[in-house]
């Protein structure tokens, strides 16, 4: 019960959280020629329903919504957030380079365009299903990233790609422990 004037706190700290991802440096960030398709499709990786833009947003909401119930989670979502952060970072270089824009538009191959927009998030109320929802989002955007590589025919463009994906892959991995310890009644990882 709340004590009348006294302030609510959260007292998870998120102070030296860093990214989580795959213990491997990236290929540098160059293409072969400018080529504004290869742009169109890395703009729907970059900020398309399956995109990093909805993993961080996706990720930021839970990682708010579990900070003061399960601190240890949270600040484990909030680490995969900051990995996803450095995708969009790598996504942007490389549209850039190929002579696209950064500017939350997806461009779809059938000519359409779409802002990027929260209706493509799922934000389910329990932790467990908050974790399946970012397993499944993670497995939608390597099955994206795979497909994307088969029509990119630039060995620069898929060497960074293929990178992601290791993360996205570790991603996983952490997040069905998580999931095991939701289950369980574990509070923390």
């Amino acid at each position: 019960m709340e004590e009348k004037g006294k302030p609510l706190v959260n007292s998870c700290s998120f102070a030296g959280i860093r990214p989580i991802m795959v213990d491997l440096p990236y290929p540098p960030i160059q293409v072969r020629e400018r080529n504004r398709a290869y742009a169109n499709l890395l703009s729907v990786d970059y900020c398309g329903a399956v995109s990093e833009m909805s993993a961080i947003t996706q990720y930021i909401n839970n990682e708010n919504r579990l900070s003061c119930e399960k601190c240890p989670m949270a600040k484990t979502i909030l680490g995969i957030a900051m990995a996803e952060m450095m995708h969009l970072q790598k996504l942007g270089e490389l549209i850039f380079l190929l002579g696209g824009q950064v500017d939350f538009v997806a461009k779809q191959q059938n000519g359409r365009q779409r802002m990027w927009t929260p209706e493509y998030l799922t934000i389910p109320e329990h932790a467990g299903k908050m974790i399946l929802a970012d397993i499944e989002a993670e497995k939608g955007a390597i099955n994206q990233y795979r497909m994307h590589m088969n029509m990119i025919k630039d060995p620069y463009i898929n060497a960074v790609l293929a990178r992601i994906i290791k993360d996205e892959e570790y991603h996983i991995m952490i997040l069905q422990v998580l999931l095991k310890e939701v289950q369980s009644g574990v509070n923390c990882m």
